[in-house]
């Protein structure tokens, strides 16, 4: 901020605070009236009990506001400080600034405000590091950073999937709890494995650190970006989450027959190579298609056919609505995300097209998901309780209504984000549901 920008800004507040130092070098402050005249700032009279306070170079004066709503927190947060030259002027001062910096939320939100300082913090912790002879790093308990670290929340994109397979297989009168928990676990692992290896890459490709506007939902983690997790630890739990999964796979292709193979196969390379080299299918515009893919039929008919031995028609129809869903909980999240992706080269389909393609985009998908469900009843692929997933499309509509009014700004998009997550679980539930009352209706 320059000091010419700072100057008319100041009549929003309502008083200064002067600081200064005193003989001792001491920082002295007090609350002061002001007044903006020509080449500076005209101070009364200021009182410092005992002290006295001299004509100096170097002083500050800071103004500052806030709005409290006590329960619920602040807005109109702003500030500004001054550097200068105090000078007596009659019975008052005058203030003749040089420097200026200053904050307000209408201008910057202070999520972002706090993302811009993370710079600032490295180097702070790295001149503490070196004067204390030993690494200085944010503390927090081992259980929240795996929680932050691998993004836990998010699981609900693999259990409705496998959820959907374990409920076609019981339909079919072939269920395995055994099977079905090494299912779940496995498809759990290699959902985490991705989670931890995106945000490596992400960092790597300079995405998350060129994100100033992350939301719960979007930008990764930030375990690394706020020194959470070392890339060490980060490589280290995504290599045991892949391990992990790899070796339920092989236990379930030994049990079930080697067909699983594939689908097992496919899952473990899109998942890495979502946004690892070579391939680095994100990146290419291939993302939002490998997430439907991956968290819609690869895993709903790896489920199936762990539990029957054998794929078939209905599973996979069940898997497109959430597949597509999914693929909209990304599709959505990129919009707060584009700008940063855009400069690391992520090439997504939020960032290659215009805002009305995007949400456009939204609405075919969602249409497409409720085409899929009443085509599947009409055509006697799924069984008519299904239809309970269509109670959802009001929840599709108030997204796609936050998604178009605050598409330009990122927190004010969070609540919208959340609705669209709760769109997929909801709606993959439902489908469980109707598959669970046809079984037992059967």
């Amino acid at each position: 901020m320059k000091v010419a920008d700072a100057l008319p800004r100041l009549p929003n507040f309502s008083h200064a605070i002067l600081v200064v130092r005193d003989d001792a070098g001491y920082p002295l402050s007090a609350a002061t009236a002001f007044r903006v005249i020509d080449g500076g700032i005209e101070l009364a009279p200021v009182k410092t009990g005992e002290n006295v306070i001299r004509d100096t170079a170097d002083a500050r004066l800071v103004f500052s506001h806030i709005r409290p709503y006590p329960g619920v927190g602040y807005d109109q947060r702003r500030y500004i400080e001054l550097g200068g030259a105090l000078n007596p002027a009659g019975a008052g001062w005058r203030f003749v600034p040089r420097t200026a910096r200053g904050w307000d939320e209408q201008d910057l939100s202070f999520p972002e405000l706090c993302q811009r300082a993370l710079p600032q913090a490295r180097r702070y912790l790295g001149q503490l590091s070196a004067e204390r002879g030993h690494e200085v790093r944010p503390q927090m308990a081992l259980g929240w950073r795996f929680f932050l670290a691998t993004r836990l929340p998010f699981l609900s994109a693999t259990i409705v999937p496998v959820f959907l397979g374990l409920a076609a297989a019981g339909y079919d009168r072939r269920f395995s709890i055994g099977l079905a928990l090494l299912t779940l676990l496995g498809g759990v692992a290699i959902h985490l494995g991705l989670n931890v290896a995106n945000d490596i890459f992400d960092t790597l490709s300079g995405a998350d650190e060129a994100n100033f506007t992350p939301t719960q939902f979007s930008g990764g983690s930030r375990v690394l970006q706020y020194g959470l997790v070392s890339l060490r630890q980060m490589a280290i739990i995504a290599a045991t989450c892949y391990a992990i999964a790899i070796l339920i796979g092989l236990i379930l292709v030994l049990a079930t027959g080697p067909g699983l193979l594939w689908v097992g196969v496919a899952g473990v390379l899109i998942s890495y190579f979502y946004t690892a080299p070579p391939l680095r299918l994100v990146h290419r515009g291939l993302g939002e298609l490998c997430v439907a893919l991956g968290f819609g039929p690869i895993m709903t008919l790896g489920a199936y056919f762990v539990q029957t031995g054998h794929y078939a028609l209905r599973p996979l129809v069940l898997s497109i609505p959430v597949g597509l869903l999914v693929m909209l909980i990304l599709y959505a999240n990129e919009i707060p995300d584009r700008g940063a992706d855009a400069k690391a080269g992520k090439r997504t389909l939020v960032v290659r097209m215009p805002k009305d393609a995007v949400l456009l985009g939204y609405v075919a998908s969602v249409a497409a998901t409720y085409v899929v469900i009443i085509l599947g009843v009409v055509l006697r692929i799924l069984p008519w309780p299904t239809l309970l997933a269509l109670l959802t499309a009001w929840l599709a509509y108030q997204t796609f209504e936050g998604l178009r009014a605050h598409y330009e700004s990122p927190y004010q998009l969070m609540p919208f984000l959340g609705k669209n997550v709760k769109l997929h679980l909801y709606t993959g539930l439902l489908l469980v549901l109707g598959m669970l009352v046809a079984t037992v209706s059967r």
